[in-house]
């Protein structure tokens, strides 16, 4: 080897040389031929190291000869395909048989039952989809690996009517049975069916336990005399009507929730009829929601949850309370059920800060529906039906208020059920059972495109890395990697790669927005932008004459942000995996193709988040690519501008007190 060579080595295999040439002079074997290796010598030395694969130095010690011949025994292993070489940053070269390297791609499903985890290595989408049913995903790899966890929880919620259901799903994923793990989810499953509500032949609500003992030592220990009136039996309770949603709270946390089965009110009669066909498994969700009375539907984005929604108003045939997170869904929800059912203007009333109508149908903002002055107005309404409208907005203070409507039916909507604080549990307590979890169908039907998800490590933009993130701290480092100005390149060179795909690009920072907006000559529609303008723009987006638009987190849920074939996420909210499902929505739609890539610098927080945003779609079945992005200063050609009118729109007229806050918000999670 020459000085120049050694000089281009990594500082390991410098070392690996050097400690190869010491101590080839003094052993015998270092003029033996490398012939008398074989494959077979590999495959010992793999299984002695307990790992599939080797360094040199481990194959010398089992072979015991020097490293220097290791070394050229498995170079020509190589140049005979036998073995393959690896450089990985631990140990600079390490090899491994090259069957292996065939067999990397197929699925490999581990099971640790004391944990109960399940560790799945290349899954295919039919068996991501069938663990989404009982279990929670915890952890993901670049290299497709995944962790699954059962949880108490996930048996509780598990969309199955019996347990031999439940179980022949356990079976079908796993590859050979587990008692240990069938035992836990047989005994979580019998614990989701210990208590009953149910309604007594005079009216009142009864509280039901499988057993005396479970009454006297569960429920009647949790909860106190504000919450059960009096007993009727050893195993039943009277409970207070208005203390319904706290029963269920405190049994819940004591690990027994409780399977509702009352007489709901029916409401003041509502003459609807739904005026578009509903597809068959819409159909279906409205079956098995008018089955079990209350239920949250978390079909995939672009399944047509609001039109099941209407189905279900129409099914259920009473007067119908709709909770929104904010006014411009309540105006959308308005317009939705003017154009596709047979109700009059009159009949629909909006109850916000805007304007204050109570109709036969109503459409109001959680936060107004919370507050005590306007509560009462709505508890006094005979209600069939409450329809709780991204209802992950559920368990936060202001708006869990609103969940206390027990006594009528209860249909929460939301692709994404997921919270970074983990309270998503309160969904299901609060509203009901998940309906419509099985994404994986709807993709092979083709009622719904399976997006194809690709995340795009960015390297930095050399000046701003030594200018700015090297001197930054805690949050403002991640306001930097997010903002990373090579992002911009990548961004152009991805909108080249797909040039007749109507594209979305979404930010979390202004002035990143403002940026990308710049330079590619389109507008950035922003909580900063007004209304009227905002609106121009998006109807220029639906009418194809603009193909690209940048868009804040006003664009992530509350307006009515037109469909696109591209998303690219330049920056998000942390790891928020209801964003990244909400982003990707905006692709998930029967026609065409749906792409999304995301964003994320290299060496930075960014590349966990980014896999924490796409946790939730990949707990659907939906698989997650991950590539590095080429050299950061390539720059694509620009689209041409479709049309020129809007390419000012990336200027801020005025600021919407609605939603300014929240894209200007450093990137915490913050959850309403």
């Amino acid at each position: 080897m020459t000085d120049e060579d050694h000089e281009h080595q990594e500082p390991g295999e410098q070392a690996i040389d050097a400690g190869a040439s010491a101590g080839a002079s003094t052993d015998g074997d270092a003029d033996a031929s490398t012939d008398e290796v074989d494959l077979s010598a590999v495959h010992d030395a793999v299984e002695a190291m307990g790992r599939p694969v080797v360094t040199a130095e481990e194959l010398a010690r089992t072979l015991d000869c020097t490293q220097e011949w290791a070394s050229a025994a498995l170079d020509d292993l190589e140049e005979a395909g036998d073995v393959s070489r690896m450089d990985v940053a631990g140990d600079p070269v390490v090899w491994f048989p090259t069957e292996l390297e065939r067999l990397a791609d197929r699925e490999r499903v581990v099971v640790f039952p004391e944990r109960r985890e399940v560790i799945v290595d290349q899954p295919t989408q039919f068996t991501r989809a069938q663990l989404s049913q009982f279990a929670h995903l915890a952890d993901t790899t670049g290299s497709g690996g995944y962790r699954y966890v059962v949880r108490q929880e996930d048996v509780w919620q598990a969309p199955y009517d019996d347990l031999d259901s439940l179980l022949r799903t356990v079976r079908q994923v796993l590859p050979e049975r587990s008692e240990h793990l069938e035992a836990f989810v047989a005994e979580q499953y019998k614990r989701a069916h210990q208590f009953t509500l149910y309604t007594h032949e005079d009216g009142y609500t009864v509280l039901q336990a499988a057993s005396d003992e479970l009454m006297g030592n569960v429920a009647r220990q949790k909860l106190d005399e504000s919450h059960l009136r009096a007993p009727i039996a050893d195993d039943e309770s009277w409970v207070a009507e208005e203390k319904v949603a706290e029963v269920k709270r405190v049994l819940y946390e004591a690990g027994y929730p409780v399977q509702d089965e009352r007489d709901l009110e029916e409401g003041d009669d509502l003459d609807l009829e739904l005026d578009m066909d509903l597809r068959g498994y819409q159909r279906g969700w409205v079956e098995e929601f008018l089955d079990v009375k209350s239920g949250v539907l978390v079909g995939p984005p672009g399944s047509g949850k609001t039109v099941a929604g209407m189905g279900i108003v129409e099914a259920v045939g009473g007067e119908t309370l709709i909770l929104v997170p904010g006014r411009e869904l309540a105006g959308q929800w308005r317009e939705e059920l003017l154009a596709n059912t047979s109700l009059a203007p009159d009949q629909v009333g909006e109850y916000h800060g805007g304007e204050k109508n109570v109709r036969p149908v109503t459409i109001a903002t959680y936060q107004t529906a919370g507050m005590d002055r306007h509560r009462q107005l709505f508890e006094q309404r005979r209600w069939g039906l409450i329809v709780y409208d991204e209802v992950h907005h559920i368990p936060s203070k202001v708006f869990r208020r609103s969940a206390d409507l027990q006594t009528r039916h209860r249909l929460g909507l939301s692709a994404t059920p997921v919270r970074e604080d983990d309270r998503e549990k309160e969904i299901f307590t609060l509203i009901g059972p998940p309906i419509g979890t099985d994404w994986d169908a709807l993709f092979d039907a083709g009622y719904v495109a399976e997006p194809e998800v690709e995340i795009r490590y960015v390297p930095w933009d050399d000046a701003t890395y030594h200018d700015e993130y090297a001197s930054a701290e805690r949050h403002e480092k991640r306001r930097v990697a997010a903002s990373n100005p090579a992002k911009i390149a990548e961004v152009r060179f991805l909108l080249a790669e797909h040039p007749e795909a109507k594209a979305l690009v979404f930010v979390e920072y202004i002035e990143q927005g403002k940026a990308i907006a710049d330079a590619l000559g389109v507008p950035f529609v922003s909580g900063e932008m007004r209304h009227a303008e905002r609106e121009r723009h998006l109807q220029s987006f639906r009418d194809d004459r603009l193909d690209t638009l940048v868009v804040s987190r006003v664009g992530d849920e509350g307006i009515d942000l037109p469909d696109a074939e591209l998303a690219v996420v330049a920056s998000g909210l942390g790891g928020s995996r209801r964003q990244g499902a909400q982003r990707a929505g905006r692709t998930m739609r029967p026609a065409g193709r749906a792409r999304m890539y995301v964003l994320a610098t290299r060496g930075t927080r960014e590349e966990e988040f980014a896999r924490q945003q796409l946790q939730h779609l990949a707990s659907k079945g939906v698989r997650v690519n991950e590539t590095v992005a080429a050299d950061a200063s390539r720059h694509a050609t620009d689209r041409p501008d479709a049309d020129g009118a809007d390419a000012d729109g990336a200027d801020a007229d005025g600021a919407d007190a609605d939603t300014a806050n929240a894209d200007t918000n450093d990137g915490e999670r913050v959850d309403d």
